[in-house]
């Protein structure tokens, strides 16, 4: 509240980045889980219940998401474009069908309303087949699971495209939105690790019932897409760079030059090389204490 009343619009900025980190975190969880349906793994079963839990907080997300269709015009040129010029000017016109204040809060409650029903139904069943048995239950979220995924990912791109690549109507990639699923899906996976190593101790716990093999598993998938989110951020970046267009390039020239340099470089070093040689360590992976440290570190650089 302090924040918007001394500069609305910083505080905004801030609070999106607080929005698309979390949600990104929950998604990633229930892609996650849709995965696991889909290709019948028998493995993660011990940690199922918790990433059946991470996504139930989307409908909290609803709520958090009011102060942005609230402030939007303090965050998107396009909701006002009378005051542009120039070439932000031409890129808004273009794109009015599509941005504009009335489709993009709808757009939101579709993505909303398929992301909640998703992870609802998934737990719900999941829940009920505890008490019940039987495969008819998991014959459903085996087909759920697996038939979301498409549009989860289409969903979950499309919101990228709206709440954050918006931000700079300039600015075009058709892989934005993978990007942010690589870097929230290994967090997921990080929030996974993490929870697990502080919950070992308690018998009633999922942590407790996990083995080395567990942890060991989730380490290799923290290795992969740690391996995964620079490569997406590398090509983006080299498609534009090497195409050299006009209209795309200031794009990296704002975040390759003067302050935003030493971050560039600080997400190479600790976003992808030293995690990535640190994880190729059997060791560490088996070590559920040194792995979670490596994961929380991967929380923070996500968050950068």
């Amino acid at each position: 509240a302090g924040g918007l009343a001394l500069d609305a619009r910083r505080a905004l900025f801030a609070y999106l980045v607080a929005f698309v980190y979390w949600i990104g975190i929950a998604l990633g969880a229930l892609i996650l889980l849709g995965a696991f349906h889909a290709s019948s793994a028998r493995w993660p079963v011990v940690l199922r219940r918790f990433v059946e839990t991470v996504p139930q907080s989307l409908p909290v997300f609803v709520l958090l998401f009011v102060p942005i269709a609230l402030g939007m015009r303090h965050l998107f040129p396009w909701v006002d474009p009378h005051g542009l010029e120039g070439e932000m000017a031409h890129a808004v016109h273009h794109k009015t069908p599509w941005l504009n204040p009335t489709f993009f809060v709808v757009r939101a409650a579709v993505y909303f309303a398929f992301w909640i029903a998703v992870a609802h139904l998934l737990r719900a069943w999941s829940v009920r087949q505890d008490q019940a048995g039987g495969v008819t239950l998991t014959r459903r979220q085996r087909r759920l699971g697996a038939g979301s995924l498409p549009f989860l990912a289409l969903t979950l791109t499309f919101a990228a495209f709206d709440w954050m690549m918006s931000l700079d109507p300039r600015f075009f990639s058709t892989i934005f939105g993978v990007y942010w699923f690589a870097g929230s899906f290994m967090a997921a996976f990080a929030v996974v690790i993490i929870a697990a190593t502080a919950t070992r101790d308690d018998p009633t716990a999922f942590g407790h019932h996990m083995s080395l093999e567990h942890f060991h598993s989730l380490g290799k998938f923290l290795l992969a897409f740690t391996a995964f989110w620079a490569y997406v951020a590398f090509s983006q970046f080299m498609l534009i760079w090497i195409a050299n267009v006009p209209e795309e390039v200031p794009w990296y020239i704002l975040r390759i030059e003067g302050g935003w340099r030493w971050v560039a470089a600080f997400l190479a070093l600790f976003h992808f090389l030293v995690p990535f040689f640190l994880l190729l360590s059997r060791d560490l992976k088996r070590s559920p204490r040194a792995l979670s440290l490596v994961a929380g570190w991967l929380l923070l650089v996500h968050w950068v």
